[in-house]
């Protein structure tokens, strides 16, 4: 019976052949299980776990150099082929993303610094999705199994923001009537991220640069030291060198945390996501409300096609909620919140317009109509050409010489399901025999 003598430990220097050493090493010594002392046993499953590690390192590794090995092509990529790229590479990524140039970048680079365990900047404004990048970073890194802690530095009042992020010991303030871990104890192995970070005070900023520096903290009332190996990723919808220049955010502070700095584009800027949000969001939004998805009219889906979301994909979301709830299975914009929803509808526009701006609203009123029509057309195009086809969207494609995923965008456009072609088709079929 043999029993590696040495602790395994994950190293930078991974082999393939020297894993299968291992794996077999353990599995000549499981077949004398049954004769095992306790202290065998688990040094043994410290063993598997530390496998399991490096296997999860190289995994991680590999997909690193897929990712570095794609980017002396980048340049003469099409964006739909970076898109498909990254999902074809196994990116995980909870949610919809299009072909937005800015963000393709941010997502490419956040697949390369996944591994890594670099500290991460992401900016972008209120709504943009900071938080989810976050969690891409997370997911796609070897912490993925590991702790993701989420902290609002804004929401912490400055006179708490030691014990909330540090911890604190039984007795140490007023109302520490227990021992309680931090933020960064929670986060250890793991990520945290600290969103809003531009709202942290001064005071909290140099606690929080000797953790970066140091790796290690101080509970609140404690002279202890603790070790913490946390993935520091921030976000903030502030400009943090401004907000350096005018002597309210630490300057070291910003370059120990930018190492990796991400910048998330508005919705306004990704429009083409947006009929991909309606799709994904509105099946989630049924799945939270235990009702079918809703179906939207052309002229709410007009509208929605159109706002500039200043809350953006927050706002989005929002919304779809919203329609969700309020509507049955047909949503009109008289669902949307009064304060963004339209005056009147747009076909009465010019009629209701007051004396002096027939003008506007006419060529306004006329440029809608065009889109509308439009669409129409489109949808139409659409729905008889996989009613030809069976409803095969592969063979649609093919015949209008288009692209897979693009066409797949436009029937999620329109709502249109080829599922549907498909039940008609065969409902014909079955009232012929």
């Amino acid at each position: 019976m043999k029993i590696l003598d040495q602790e395994l430990e994950a190293s930078s220097t991974i082999s393939y052949a020297g894993l299968i050493e291992k794996i077999e090493i353990l599995r000549s010594t499981l077949r004398w299980a049954s004769r095992l002392e306790r202290p065998d046993i688990e040094k043994l499953l410290r063993q598997a776990g530390a496998l399991r590690d490096e296997v999860m390192q190289l995994s991680h590794k590999e997909r690193f150099v897929k990712a570095a090995a794609a980017e002396p092509t980048r340049a003469a990529l099409s964006r739909r082929q970076r898109r498909e790229g990254l999902i074809e590479r196994s990116f995980v990524f909870e949610g919809a993303f299009g072909e937005n140039p800015k963000l393709l970048e941010a997502l490419e680079i956040a697949e390369k610094a996944a591994p890594t365990g670099l500290p991460v900047l992401i900016d972008g404004e209120s709504g943009t999705g900071k938080e989810l990048m976050a969690k891409v970073v997370h997911a796609n890194g070897d912490r993925a199994d590991r702790p993701f802690v989420s902290v609002n530095c804004g929401a912490i009042p400055e006179n708490l923001l030691e014990s909330e992020l540090f911890g604190h010991r039984r007795g140490s303030f007023t109302g520490a009537s227990t021992d309680r871990k931090g933020k960064f104890e929670s986060a250890h192995t793991g990520t945290i991220f600290l969103d809003e970070i531009g709202e942290l005070p001064l005071t909290g900023q140099v606690k929080l640069l000797r953790v970066l520096e140091a790796h290690e903290i101080q509970r609140v009332g404690s002279d202890e030291l603790i070790a913490v190996d946390a993935r520091v990723v921030a976000a903030t919808n502030r400009n943090l060198r401004r907000l350096c220049e005018e002597g309210k955010f630490r300057e070291d502070l910003f370059y120990r945390l930018s190492v990796i700095h991400l910048s998330l584009p508005p919705l306004r800027e990704r429009r083409d996501e947006i009929p991909l949000l309606f799709q994904f969001i509105g099946d989630e939004a049924a799945e939270a409300l235990k009702r079918r998805p809703i179906e939207m009219t052309r002229r709410l889906r007009a509208f929605l096609l159109d706002y500039a979301y200043p809350g953006n994909i927050r706002e989005l979301r929002n919304i779809i909620y919203r329609l969700s709830c309020l509507a049955g299975q047909t949503a009109d914009v008289e669902h949307l919140p009064a304060d963004i929803r339209p005056a009147s509808p747009v076909r009465g526009a010019a009629t209701a317009a007051p004396d002096g701006d027939d003008k506007a609203v006419g060529a306004a009123a006329f440029s809608e109509a065009k889109r509308v029509a439009s669409d129409q057309a489109e949808r139409e195009f659409l729905e008889r050409g996989l009613q030809e086809v069976g409803g095969v969207v592969t063979e649609l494609a093919r015949r209008c010489d288009m692209n897979r995923s693009h066409l797949q965008s436009l029937l999620k456009k329109h709502g249109i399901r080829s599922k549907d072609s498909r039940h008609a088709n065969a409902s014909r079929r079955d009232e012929r025999t």
